[in-house]
């Protein structure tokens, strides 16, 4: 990875800390996927746009309801519970 691309990285992730009121250091939980039958979804606010069968990070369990991802364009946003399947 290039200086310019880490310090991309970094500053994503500056971002999605003071966005979503995020302390402490991100780090993957697990990994889910995306329920292949769900409707695909577009991503609005902090939700995060999700597609049929993508793998997404899991950073945090909000809640009973949602999630809080990771994509694999280092986007970051809630995810429905009902729509993820453990790997």
């Amino acid at each position: 990875m290039t200086l310019k691309e880490c310090k991309k990285e970094e500053k994503a992730d500056r971002e999605f800390q003071k966005k979503f009121k995020f302390e402490g250091s991100i780090s993957v939980l697990t990994q889910m996927m995306v329920d292949p039958a769900a409707m695909e979804k577009r991503g609005g606010g902090k939700n995060l746009p999700l597609r049929r069968g993508e793998v997404l990070d899991v950073i945090q369990f909000t809640s009973e309801e949602q999630i809080l991802c990771r994509n694999s364009q280092r986007r970051y946003g809630y995810v429905p519970r009902a729509m993820m399947l453990h790997l």
